[in-house]
């Protein structure tokens, strides 16, 4: 199955909930972008945002120009669906990616959990470093978050990569500064532990 059909899928046979990526607050992503956002109009992108509550956490916290980019409508809509008549303040881009046409210097702010470590092929993981290089302003954040080495092997019924810290930032590249990586424990509503480790960069 390609991977829009996977989560298009996923997303209508699951409660936003019920998978196990789920936090009713995402406090440490909010935590980091809340620091390095220079003010209130911020671009700032969550990457593989989804269903993710994150977005709602911005608007509370007055952000004005926020895009949740997924590959999954579905996930999107159950997002909108949420926010309601705030869901119009928010740029939804449905896309993969890899391939999705992104504004040059567009983003403030770059934030994914937990999508870089489904790129198992290293040309998905060269498409989408490029990515971040035309779509991030010369010293703005990137923020990204995967399964730590002793995180799973699979999500969702899919093979996922591992990083220690230096190892993910090392994919990133040396046009990419590390300021600091940090450690989630994440509880999914089946009561597992996952570990993830965050990477915290700033493009020069």
């Amino acid at each position: 199955m390609e991977p829009k059909s996977h989560w298009e899928q996923v997303y209508t046979a699951n409660a936003a909930e019920a998978v196990s990526w789920y936090q009713p607050h995402a406090t440490l992503s909010l935590e980091l972008i809340l620091r390095v956002a220079h003010d209130k109009s911020a671009r700032i992108v969550d990457v593989g945002g989804g269903a993710s509550r994150l977005v709602d956490d911005l608007l509370d916290h007055g952000m004005t120009d926020v895009s949740v980019l997924d590959i999954s409508g579905a996930a999107l809509e159950v997002a909108r669906r949420r926010l309601g008549e705030r869901a119009g303040r928010v740029r939804w881009i449905e896309g993969d990616i890899t391939t999705v046409p992104l504004e040059k210097a567009g983003i403030d702010v770059w934030h994914d959990r937990a999508v870089f470590h489904f790129l198992t092929d290293p040309a998905d993981r060269a498409a989408y470093v490029a990515q971040v290089r035309r779509a991030v302003r010369p010293g703005g954040h990137v923020i990204v978050a995967a399964f730590a080495p002793d995180g799973p092997l699979q999500c969702s019924g899919l093979p996922v990569v591992r990083y220690a810290p230096d190892a993910l930032h090392a994919e990133f590249g040396g046009a990419f500064e590390l300021l600091e990586h940090l450690q989630e424990d994440h509880r999914t509503p089946s009561g597992a532990l996952q570990h993830f480790v965050y990477c915290h960069c700033v493009l020069h």
